[in-house]
């Protein structure tokens, strides 16, 4: 990965993009991309999507979410503690002594998910959220309230680091990975030139409710969609691989497999993963796939989907890892298959 593209990656990384709360993060995006989109959109949910070639009839949708899982601020208690839900897939047990960056109305604070000390009692075996707090040093509800309010948003603080130059670790890899990917397979693209229009959606709300998915396919009309988004690597120890599948990092983009996923668009995928001499790997999503691709399906008469996914560990905690190869080598495989398009395929499984 050239140094531009992985300053371009941290950058997305170390930006604050809660779900529901995306615009900063959208903005870079944006001022990233016009730089070789022949257009830029954006709409409503808060989507941006950049173009090239937007006469084409053929269209192809990429989507990756830019949001990340976050806690929302519920309540502040007399004492200036602050009190929060869940917005998406909060884990308790990883929340438990970070550090955190509230999102406040006024101006972005630090603060502490408190735990009660081991020498008094220590967490109950089931806790839960509610039994959790931020420490922000504020005395009292008055004091706290200058600067938050119920419904302010906090991210884990952390800072995106890479690992032996192999792998890069960070908060919300799920899925500003994906919107990064995106945003490169049109560059290379807008450079090398292809058949089809191409529109590359930063979409937003999917760790919540995957309505920025909707409006993007709704909006494109595309001829296919593909959701590129993270899955689970188990490549760790503790991980059940009988249960779970064998995913690992370094071992290439894991291509889905199931009832949602078009077939016409999988033997592309796999066409030009033969091509390229390129390793993939599957996971299977029989009923749903739990991503971006189930929303852009049930769009307008229906669109034709698939999935590509990024290999990651320790989703949805506060530090995620996955691979810079891996992240390559979905980029090349992406826009290989696009490139040679024609323009003129049918992605009906009944026709020839």
């Amino acid at each position: 990965m050239e140094q531009a593209n992985r300053d371009f990656l941290m950058e997305l990384l170390d930006t604050p993009s809660p779900s529901s709360n995306e615009m900063e993060i959208q903005k870079k995006w944006i001022n990233y991309v016009q730089d070789f989109a022949d257009e830029i959109r954006t709409d409503n949910a808060g989507n941006a999507i950049g173009v090239i070639n937007p006469n084409a009839s053929f269209k192809v949708l990429l989507a990756g979410h830019c949001d990340e899982i976050a806690l929302v601020i519920n309540r502040i208690d007399e004492d200036g503690f602050l009190h929060f839900d869940k917005m998406g897939g909060i884990n308790p047990k990883a929340a438990v002594g970070m550090k955190v960056t509230v999102l406040g109305f006024n101006e972005e604070v630090t603060g502490v998910i408190g735990v009660n000390a081991q020498h008094h009692g220590g967490l109950k075996d089931d806790f839960g959220l509610e039994d959790l707090f931020i420490d922000c040093g504020y005395k009292t509800k008055i004091e706290a309230a200058k600067f938050v309010q119920i419904g302010d948003l906090a991210v884990y603080k952390t800072e995106p680091e890479i690992l032996m130059d192999r792998y890069v670790a960070g908060r919300g890899l799920d899925n500003r990975t994906g919107s990064f990917i995106v945003a490169e397979v049109l560059k290379r693209l807008s450079k090398k030139g292809c058949n089809v229009g191409v529109y590359a959606a930063s979409t937003v709300n999917e760790e919540t409710n995957m309505g920025g998915a909707y409006f993007a396919a709704a909006g494109v009309e595309p001829t296919m969609a593909i959701a590129c988004d993270v899955t689970f690597s188990t490549d760790y120890p503790g991980v059940n691989k009988n249960k779970h599948g064998d995913i690992t990092l370094d071992g290439g983009p894991v291509l889905a497999k199931g009832a949602p996923i078009n077939i016409k668009i999988n033997k592309l995928l796999e066409k030009t993963a033969r091509k390229l001499n390129m390793a993939v790997q599957y996971e299977l999503t029989p009923r749903m796939t739990g991503t971006d691709a189930d929303k852009m399906r049930l769009t307008g008469p229906g669109v034709p989907v698939s999935l590509v996914s990024l290999p990651l560990r320790y989703m949805h905690s506060p530090v995620e890892t996955s691979s810079l190869r891996d992240i390559d080598e979905e980029i090349e495989l992406l826009v290989t298959m696009i490139a040679d398009l024609t323009g003129e395929e049918s992605l009906n499984p009944l026709e020839d």
